[in-house]
């Protein structure tokens, strides 16, 4: 029987990893155990950060998969999702051997990690149809098989194209590469969508991954809170992989607060304002002398393409309005993404656009 343990690079599923002195089970009330500073410094208002903190805090874990509805033990916390794209690669990949597979144009982490870690990479690019970008599922599968991928990264929604996948697609590709491949949808933009989060299809797929963050919805990207939930087995493996300290005690205290009843209530009320003004800005960016399209997005962000993009670029920037330049990424070398801002914000980039009667 196939288990996610077999993806796992052989000469990692026994390995113990560091030992902490936070991972001992011991108490009392002297502490002199981590060589740390008996002192508080003066900048240290609480007190609490002489010591070293929990690798996983339990109480923010517990949140966290409350909120993303899991179980805590299937849940890593990590340095945003980013830290959680590297420890896969490198828990699953062995160097010069092994594969990973992206959809570009995608977010580049993917493609970074595993050229740090020896893994082939390859593309198998999403295509661009008359519903916007879509991901080329049979092919996706097809690539993974032939070249032996160990792991295949889905962004859904995709960063910076806007398109999501459907979850029957996610559980189709996992069966497919069930014992073959590890099945990674990266939610950072989940909260944005109409489409159920894949963590929903862990208890029939062990072979299903999914991250998630704290920096865009819920306004902590300074945090660096992310998260991977995945069958616990493959969690205990990338937790012995992990640095040893890898969530710094004002972080996580940060994290928690901004994860009250409250502070999630506020979150909604964001969420839907940004969706309103998604479609508002949408709308009216379709009406922009020079916009050639503007891709239906299920994320807090539009990619738009332009006849000149030099000269919108250029515009934005002249009016003190940054936008990200994408046309460097392949398939979109005319195109800007656009966060969805403040309604004030997202009146000033229209106007920097020449759409100053729309914004009136």
């Amino acid at each position: 029987m196939n288990t996610v343990l077999d993806l796992v690079r052989e000469d990692l599923r026994s390995f113990g990893g560091y030992k902490s002195a936070r991972t001992e089970a011991v108490s009392g009330e002297v502490w002199l155990n981590a060589n740390e500073s008996a002192w508080e410094n003066l900048a240290d208002r609480d007190a609490r950060n002489r010591r070293y903190p929990d690798p996983q805090p339990q109480a923010l874990r517990a949140r966290l998969a409350q909120l993303y509805g899991c179980d805590p033990a299937q849940l890593l916390i990590g340095r945003g999702s980013d830290e959680a794209i590297d420890l896969l690669v490198r828990a699953l990949c062995v160097p010069g051997r092994d594969a990973v597979v992206i959809t570009p144009p995608v977010f580049g982490m993917y493609s970074v990690c595993a050229r740090l870690q020896g893994a082939r990479v390859v593309e198998v690019p999403l295509v661009d149809g008359d519903a916007g970008f879509a991901a080329d599922m049979d092919a996706i599968g097809q690539a993974a098989l032939d070249q032996a991928a160990k792991l295949v990264f889905l962004c859904s929604p995709s960063n910076p194209s806007g398109s999501a996948i459907a979850l029957a697609d996610v559980a189709a590709l996992a069966q497919r590469l069930l014992g073959r491949a590890l099945v990674v949808v990266d939610e950072a933009y989940g909260e944005f969508s109409d489409i159920d989060s894949a963590a929903t299809l862990l208890a029939s797929h062990s072979n299903v991954a999914v991250l998630r963050t704290l920096s865009k919805a819920h306004a902590l990207a300074a945090a660096r809170i992310g998260v991977v939930i995945a069958d616990w087995q493959l969690i205990d493996v990338l937790r012995r992989c992990q640095a040893p300290y890898p969530v710094p005690t004002p972080c996580a205290d940060l994290a928690f607060i901004g994860l009250s009843g409250e502070a999630l209530t506020q979150t909604r009320q964001r969420i839907a304002l940004i969706l309103f003004e998604r479609e508002r800005v949408r709308t009216a960016l379709s009406s922009v002398a020079g916009v050639v399209r503007v891709y239906p997005s299920q994320g807090n962000y539009l990619l738009v393409r332009f006849a000149d993009a030099e000269q919108a670029f250029q515009s934005l920037l002249a009016a003190g309005v940054v936008v990200r330049d994408q046309r460097s990424a392949p398939r979109i070398g005319d195109a800007l993404r656009i966060t969805i801002g403040m309604p004030t914000e997202n009146d000033r980039m229209l106007a920097a656009l020449g759409l100053v009667e729309a914004v009136a």
